[in-house]
């Protein structure tokens, strides 16, 4: 089960066994490549534990995409009406910020440090807000997930080498940690 606490802090609560990955198809953001935006004063609370909040733009797609149900509460409609589940699917390119232009999919490993923008971020299987307006023919969204947490629910200290799709220099990108 999910709740979602949008004044002080926003609060999320999945099971805490291991992912359930499921393949979902429809309209979905996909934030490999994003930055992400410290909320300030806000946190997430994953599995009982606290991380701070952070926002990434993320161009809006359709089609089958992998989706972790454990924290989607085991389904894959949107989760309101005007909004999408941030997931992932593999592509050789797709709209990325700053000009929301098709860009080549390019992975790079990073290490984190404790700098302000040297952190990372996860937004995989997280609610985004569908943005009104497009910019260059992409829709877009806001997605909101936990700052310097991965994929399994367990915190990414400074010093962790991350894989991201996210340019050099952009900060907090979403990615996660590399095995």
């Amino acid at each position: 089960m999910k709740k979602l606490l949008i004044a002080a802090a926003l609060t999320f609560t999945a099971p805490a066994h291991a992912l359930t990955i499921q393949v979902c198809t429809g309209e979905f953001a996909l934030c490999a490549a994003s930055p992400t935006t410290p909320v300030p004063g806000k946190t997430i609370t994953v599995n009982g534990k606290v991380f701070p909040l952070g926002v990434a733009v993320c161009p809006v797609l359709r089609g089958p995409a992998l989706a972790d149900m454990d924290l989607m509460d085991s389904s894959c409609a949107p989760p309101g009406p005007t909004e999408v589940w941030s997931l992932f699917q593999a592509r050789d390119s797709f709209p990325q910020a700053p000009t929301w232009a098709n860009t080549p999919a390019a992975f790079r490993k990073f290490t984190t440090t404790a700098a302000p923008g040297g952190g990372m971020s996860n937004m995989f299987s997280f609610p985004c807000k569908l943005r009104s307006k497009k910019v260059n023919g992409t829709k877009l969204a806001d997605c909101y997930g936990p700052m310097n947490e991965s994929p399994t629910g367990v915190a990414v200290p400074a010093g962790t080498e991350v894989m991201t799709q996210s340019p050099a220099g952009a900060a907090d990108p979403v990615g996660g940690p590399t095995p």
